[in-house]
């Protein structure tokens, strides 16, 4: 039996006071399971500039960078160049746009809110997309994470005869895909950025172990957005793993009525329906999932491991090599990749699948890691044989 659980990563009402659901979502939720968040459900103040951030975008150097560029690729220019803010890539938190700001750091969705938050403040339109690519999974702990995709199109006005027209929007993507400019992309409302932030929110605080946190949060996304499916799985897991297993199974059920062939939701529903003693169902709904996804994301990888801890290292190289084959850009898959290498003597190789973990890890915590053991790594090679 599975004992993993798979969780989705991409408003008034604060503390204490969580508005009341309409009466289909009410169903889903058990308020008085838990305690109070222990600060502000919001995202009043998600696109907020600071008074830091307003300095800078007034101060001479940008908007000479604005001058010299253009509105829309000045704006990029001033804010991710490696002279002036040094942003850094961190998957950990989600943060607001004044948060990203101050700490010089963000994931994805970060970015493109603060982008579109100094883009606003100069009078340009702004478009939310998100990427139709594959979606990228992750481990933290026993949960998985699912990753979806956005950036952000910046459109400037141009006077053509007197009248005001659109200029050709600049596309801005932090982490392009393999072949971005040929996937399709299809167009978000502000209220969905805002649930998608919710949803990671939810997903943050339950890998820190912030359960009642992360259930509000969970809540918010799914009244922000209520055809958000990844807000639904999130707050199943949260039932899950607050022992509510029938509430987890009614939620999966929900949300698999929105997305029935959702891979993430049936494998949580198939754990759920064991729990529950419906093993039958259970047995069923792995059949469906066998079907539909005979090698599923970490198929390979979870083989890999169990040949790695059986010894049989050459068997273990080469399933990690085919996951990631499939995933270049899971860390995780190049760092075992790169343990097998080294458990068979093949140390150069081993240098070589480390330094990809650090370069496609996406936490700053893990990269830290991946430097020091890649440091140690190279000086046992660099040293010479018989010392």
């Amino acid at each position: 039996m599975k004992t993993w659980l798979l969780l989705f990563v991409l408003l008034s009402g604060c503390a204490g006071t969580p508005s009341r659901p309409p009466a289909d979502l009410a169903s889903l939720f058990d308020d008085a399971a838990f305690p109070a968040p222990s600060g502000r459900v919001d995202a009043a103040d998600l696109f907020t500039l600071s008074a830091p951030m307003r300095a800078h975008l007034h101060s001479p150097e940008f908007k000479k960078t604005l001058r010299d560029k253009g509105s829309a690729r000045g704006l990029v220019a001033a804010l991710y160049s490696k002279s002036d803010l040094q942003l850094d890539y961190d998957a950990t938190v989600t943060r607001t746009a004044a948060q990203t700001y101050a700490e010089r750091a963000g994931n994805c969705l970060s970015l493109v809110v603060m982008t579109a938050a100094f883009a606003r403040e100069l009078g340009m339109s702004v478009r939310f997309q998100s990427v139709e690519t594959e979606e990228t999974w992750s481990r933290n702990g026993s949960l998985y994470l699912v990753s979806s995709h956005v950036n952000i199109s910046l459109g400037q006005k141009m006077a053509l005869n007197g009248f005001s027209a659109e200029a050709d929007p600049l596309v801005i993507d932090f982490l392009p895909p393999p072949d971005a400019a040929r996937l399709r992309t299809r167009a978000l409302q502000e209220a969905d950025i805002v649930a998608l932030y919710m949803n990671n929110r939810a997903a943050e605080e339950l890998v820190q172990g912030r359960i009642a946190d992360a259930y509000w949060w969970a809540r918010a996304a799914i009244l922000q957005r209520p055809a958000l499916v990844e807000a639904y799985n999130t707050l199943a897991v949260i039932y899950a793993r607050s022992g509510q297993p029938a509430r987890a199974e009614q939620v999966y059920r929900a949300a698999l009525r929105k997305q029935p062939d959702s891979l993430v939701v049936m494998q949580n529903l198939e754990h759920a329906l064991n729990v529950n003693g419906k093993l039958a169902e259970a047995q069923a709904l792995q059949r469906r999932i066998d079907r539909l996804y005979p090698a599923p994301p970490f198929h390979y990888f979870n083989q890999g491991m169990r040949a790695y801890q059986a010894g049989d290292f050459r068997r273990a190289k080469a399933l990690f090599a085919r996951e990631a084959a499939r995933a270049p850009d899971n860390d995780e898959f190049h760092f075992w990749l790169g343990a097998t290498h080294l458990q068979l003597g093949e140390l150069n190789t081993a240098v070589e699948e480390l330094a990809l973990a650090r370069e496609t890890s996406t936490r700053a915590e893990t990269r830290e890691r991946y430097v020091a053991k890649l440091a140690r790594l190279k000086s046992s090679v660099a040293r010479p044989s018989g010392r």
